[in-house]
């Protein structure tokens, strides 16, 4: 560059700096150009230092489309603080309930794509929602990016402590002589709590009615209190173990290392009867890569951390392999046509 030739800086005395012989001699026209040198060196290097690296002094947010205090809620705290470790940084839960975790969703889908904001993912808002309603304001597969597998969890059906079922049998016989006398809470319409229910009842032919609550946490409250006389649930170990509600059965092919008293449904009698639920995370479809990437990266040292693995046991969940982005896509897109099937199979509808 000329510098004779430049006229963008300016002396104090007015005029162009560079068109004066005096204008400070090479040191001080030397001076005068470093902003202008580093700049055009930034601008050549891509605007590499441009961008703060991530996560910055910002707290990500993790939306859960379903109160606190339930299955979905338990694991993403669990997961969510694990991960924070490993970021540096917090990671905050938002619950969003409502609409069968589709709020949740609604207001993840339309986040800034910038990391921050991240979603619970789970086999209600990646499966059964687009069989179950005629229409979603979000699309599953098109607004949200992979960040990786969680775990998944069986159904298990619980009774009240104080209840006189021991054993499906034992139900199927009560609810076989005394058609719609016995009833099954779930977290809500159109959640996999009532999917798992109107199936066994569909299965087990027999007259149960469906009582829809908002949310986990007060259908066990009535369960426990024997106000309801069961649920079909994950996350099902601690209330177990507390020993207000007894668990019948599993419905998984083998029984869950958690609870290695309670029969799977086939071993009660009730062949095919498997259900289970699955978690994930997502973000805002436009995510860049790299960011999804280190997302997984937090996520997959969370769940070889030995006390993380012991609590997701203790909720009925069952660790996921590792699993990379593209691979967690691939599994939740094959899991949507299995939802639509268990939906149909199951006619449950959403009212």
């Amino acid at each position: 560059m000329d510098i004779r030739t430049t006229r963008i800086l300016r002396c104090p005395h007015g005029g162009a700096a560079a068109d004066r012989p005096d204008a400070g001699g090479p040191r001080r026209r030397a001076l005068a150009l470093a902003p202008l040198l580093a700049a055009t060196a930034l601008l050549a290097g891509g605007g590499a230092f441009a961008q703060p690296a991530y996560p910055a002094a910002t707290p990500v947010t993790m939306v859960v489309g379903w109160p606190a205090g339930g299955p979905s809620d338990n694991v993403a705290r669990l997961i969510a603080n694990a991960m924070g470790r490993t970021l540096g940084q917090s990671v905050v839960i938002d619950n969003r309930a409502g609409a069968g975790g589709n709020i949740g969703s609604d207001i993840a889908a339309k986040a800034r794509p910038d990391g921050y904001t991240i979603m619970l993912a789970t086999a209600t808002s990646h499966g059964l929602n687009s069989a179950l309603y005629a229409k979603l304001n979000h699309d599953p597969i098109k607004d949200f990016a992979p960040v990786g597998m969680i775990a998944s969890s069986p159904s298990v059906l619980l009774v009240p402590a104080a209840s006189p079922f021991r054993t499906v049998a034992d139900v199927l016989a009560r609810a076989r002589a005394n058609p719609g006398q016995l009833n099954y809470a779930s977290a809500g319409v159109g959640s996999s709590q009532h999917l798992a229910g109107a199936r066994f009842v569909k299965l087990a032919s027999v007259d149960i009615p469906h009582i829809p609550y908002k949310g986990t946490a007060p259908a066990m409250t009535d369960v426990m209190a024997g106000r309801v006389d069961m649920i079909l649930t994950t996350g099902a170990v601690s209330f177990v173990r507390s020993g207000k509600v007894r668990a019948v059965a599993v419905a998984s092919k083998q029984r869950l290392p958690a609870l290695p008293e309670v029969p799977t449904f086939d071993e009660a009698g009730l062949k095919g009867f498997h259900t289970d639920s699955w978690y994930g995370l997502v973000a805002p479809a436009g995510t860049p890569q790299p960011i999804l990437d280190q997302l997984n990266t937090a996520l997959q040292k969370a769940l070889q951390q030995p006390e993380v693995r012991t609590q997701l046991a203790e909720l009925g969940a069952l660790p996921a392999a590792p699993m990379t982005t593209g691979a967690f896509w691939t599994f939740v897109r094959q899991q949507m046509p299995e939802a639509a099937e268990l939906v149909r199979t199951s006619g449950a509808k959403v009212e």
